[in-house]
């Protein structure tokens, strides 16, 4: 099996087992990709090349206890963030750096929050065409945060008839989010 066809979990579950091979894999093929994050945010080639050597350092020296929850390059993109940050909070890279780290995460959080929002406004015109029980019933329990026993007493209904006026309102959702 060549390196390119060793997926990242065995090559990370090697690791763990002290395979040094495995690191050098990882090491090269993801070190383009970490200098471009890095250069992005430092213009600095020696600066971005310390950055890679001691994300890889601590990756090794920590390889035992090695918790990732998201994929590699995931990890190794926030790892490049963080430690750019560390640098410049101990001076070691120039203030520059920083204004232009501050507008990369300005334009994300941006994106972020207009992505959210048109999120919610087409999830509330789903949840408005529901029947008006049904749409009651979902903003209390989504909304309001009761439970099927309380909004059953509120309503003066059963909690199964509060449990299926819910699985319809989440089935709508989920058939009109394209989750089906």
């Amino acid at each position: 099996m060549g390196e390119a066809t060793i997926q990242d979990e065995e090559l990370l579950s090697r690791l763990r087992n002290n395979n040094e091979e495995a690191l050098a894999i990882l090491y090269n093929r993801y070190w383009a990709f970490m200098y471009q994050k890095a250069f992005a945010l430092l213009k600095d080639q020696p600066a971005c090349e310390d950055i890679i050597q001691e994300i890889f350092v601590r990756i090794w020296n920590n390889r035992q206890e090695l918790k990732i929850t998201v994929s590699f390059s995931a990890y190794l993109a926030a790892s490049v963030r963080y430690e750019v940050i560390r640098k410049i909070k101990s001076g070691k890279i120039p203030a520059e750096a920083l204004s232009a780290l501050e507008k990369q995460y300005q334009l994300v959080s941006s994106q972020e929050q207009i992505e959210q929002k048109e999120l919610l406004d087409h999830v509330n015109s789903i949840v408005n065409q529901l029947s008006s029980k049904c749409k009651q019933v979902y903003k209390l329990s989504r909304e309001e945060q009761l439970s099927h026993k309380e909004i059953a007493v509120l309503l003066q209904i059963s909690p199964k008839t509060v449990e299926n006026h819910l699985t319809k309102a989440l089935r709508e959702l989920r058939y009109s989010l394209g989750f089906t």
